[in-house]
């Protein structure tokens, strides 16, 4: 049976206050909240830092059963080490990845865009990676990336090329694995913009096709200002479920 997941990049921003959240709510409630209205969430604070043991073990034990969490990976493996050596920081990152037990979902690995086409080194850090036995997906933001090569070795091991929507990615990516991973980060890429129906509409008629393929598939909504990712998300799965 497909998995389908849609919702957002993060669920703590104070800026949804009234607009997603009820005013009088709770921070301490707000995931509880969220969950109510979404089955996953993408988590963007793994990459800036990783947060102590508890507090993955507090997002476990706060949402509900078949909740999911993807996570995106350590910038230092990305950005400072631009995955060179980096046994030492992945077994660091999965060390409380993990604590999230049947809860995580997708690694997201975001690279710089100035980090350019590396086959050789990618290819070691999927190794590096395999055992963890995770779901992993893969943002380039150089289109140096985007080669032959580069999907035949993404597909040897189920990964998957992320499908953002950048000005400069627009192009459709080949499928590389048994799922699908989109991030939605407003019109233009630009964080701030709410997509119209027209938007969402191709994207319903995308996410059907995928699921006709028998992908799994997780979208997340990273336009977060003004509330538009959970506003958007919901239209979403509104579109997607009239079409079942």
């Amino acid at each position: 049976m497909v998995n389908l997941r849609i919702g957002c990049s993060g669920f703590l921003y104070d800026h949804w206050r009234g607009n997603f959240y009820p005013d009088n709510l709770s921070r301490s409630l707000w995931l509880e909240f969220y969950c109510k209205q979404f089955s996953t969430t993408e988590l963007n604070v793994t990459f800036y830092r990783l947060p102590e043991r508890e507090v993955f073990s507090k997002w476990y034990l706060s949402t509900p059963e078949g909740f999911t969490f993807s996570l995106k990976g350590s910038r230092f493996i990305t950005h400072v080490k631009k995955l060179k050596d980096c046994a030492e920081p992945i077994e660091a990152f999965f060390s409380r990845a993990l604590l999230l037990k049947e809860k995580l979902g997708v690694i997201l690995w975001q690279f710089p865009p100035p980090f350019t086409i590396d086959v050789e080194r990618l290819k070691d850090f999927l190794q590096e990676l395999k055992p963890y036995h995770m779901r992993n997906t893969f943002e380039f933001r150089s289109k140096t990336w985007i080669t032959r090569k580069v999907f035949n070795l993404l597909e040897k091991e189920n990964a998957t090329l992320c499908m953002a929507d950048w000005p400069e990615f627009l192009d459709k990516l080949p499928l590389t694995a048994d799922f699908v991973y989109m991030r939605r980060h407003g019109e233009g890429g630009s964080y701030a913009t709410s997509y119209s129906t027209a938007s969402l509409k191709e994207d319903s008629k995308s996410i059907k096709a995928y699921m006709r393929q028998k992908k799994d598939i997780f979208v997340y909504f990273n336009n977060d200002a003004g509330g538009n990712a959970p506003k958007n998300a919901a239209e979403l799965i509104t579109l997607i479920d009239k079409k079942r």
